[in-house]
């Protein structure tokens, strides 16, 4: 390896020390890019970009493509060239940085810096794995699958909930205080700056134990499936969390899978749920469950809910008419002679 290329050369995957919920996540959407990507949290210095570019070095490719805050739309999805379509017919793409990041890893720091509708593509593209530019009435798609990693420090400002909500999994990082883990990861840094080589030589072993488990747990995702007590738990989790919609439950039935690919288990079991759990509902756990229950119940029947409904109604109406008084009749006096006014008009 040229001086070049050990400066180049990322900080072994298996090295990483202190990270095991952000190298679960990141694992679990290598194996499928499906679930959305992954929004890492946290202060400066808690390793999030070493981590993604590490995640690249185990995909087939090791794409690892960086996109810039000042990135334009074209930029991010490509281009085309009208021109030569209206021409001669035919249809001229540059690829942006979606194609150039396939079967790779797209890393966006800072994420919620950027605007709105940029995001919108990016997550659009990491759930869908393909890329759709259109312009005057003529289209382009191409495969574009790969890892989203997006980075925030929330001290910068927060990502919309709508835009937090389609990132599948989601990591918050913590300064860390232990001092013997400190230690061993300043201990690690300094000696992978001093010898990459050897750094990355003593590592190679656990790289490619990794790199395999990638391949098989890929290969494997298609044969698991999910019984009635999977399904049951993911509900009963999501219901509980208060989360909006049904993207929660879908992204743990995906990771829940994933793991049990990650670990080649013949099948998805409610441990792997619980497993993946709090990274699917870190950024959609409201603080409290969307049909709330008075007497702490799960649910209540429906003609239990109905005389609930007319009870509340009466009540509120009697307290609406308290002080009310009914109408009294008044004298009244017939006025003759009054013309109606299309009697005038006759």
């Amino acid at each position: 390896m040229s001086e070049a290329s050990a400066r180049r050369a990322a900080f072994p995957f298996s090295a990483l020390i202190g990270q095991t919920p952000l190298q679960q996540a990141l694992l679990l959407a290598a194996v499928d890019p499906g679930i959305g990507g992954v929004l890492v949290s946290g202060p400066r210095g808690t390793a999030k970009s070493t981590a993604a570019r590490a995640l690249a070095e185990l995909l087939p490719e090791g794409q690892f493509v960086t996109l810039p805050l000042g990135a334009s739309e074209d930029r991010l999805i490509g281009t085309l060239d009208i021109e030569s379509a209206l021409r001669d017919a035919s249809v001229r793409f540059s690829p942006g940085l979606l194609a150039k990041a396939h079967r790779g890893v797209l890393y966006v720091d800072e994420v919620n810096l950027l605007p709105d509708g940029l995001v919108d593509a990016l997550l659009d593209a990491a759930a869908s794995g393909v890329n759709t530019v259109e312009r005057d009435g003529v289209s382009h798609t191409h495969d574009a699958s790969f890892v989203l990693i997006g980075t925030m420090n929330p001290e910068e400002g927060e990502l919309r909930p709508q835009l937090t909500d389609r990132f599948g999994l989601m990591v918050e990082l913590a300064n860390c205080y232990e001092p013997q883990i400190r230690q061993a990861i300043v201990k690690a840094r300094l000696a992978f700056d001093l010898d990459p080589v050897a750094f990355r030589a003593s590592r190679a072993a656990d790289q490619d134990a990794y790199v395999v488990r990638l391949r098989h747990a890929r290969a494997a995702l298609t044969r698991l499936s999910f019984d009635d007590e999977v399904h049951a738990h993911v509900s009963a989790l999501c219901i509980a969390a208060g989360v909006d919609g049904l993207r929660a439950d879908l992204v743990m039935l995906r990771a829940a899978r994933a793991l049990a690919a990650l670990e080649q288990a013949d099948a998805v079991t409610v441990g792997h749920v619980e497993r993946v759990a709090e990274s699917v509902l870190l950024h959609r756990r409201h603080d409290e469950p969307a049909s709330q229950q008075q007497d702490g119940s799960s649910a209540q029947s429906l003609p239990s809910a109905r005389q609930h409904a007319s009870t509340d109604t009466a009540s509120a109406s009697a307290e609406a008419d308290y002080g009310y008084l009914p109408p009294e009749p008044t004298g009244m006096t017939r006025v003759k002679g009054v013309i109606p006014l299309d009697a005038k008009k006759r």
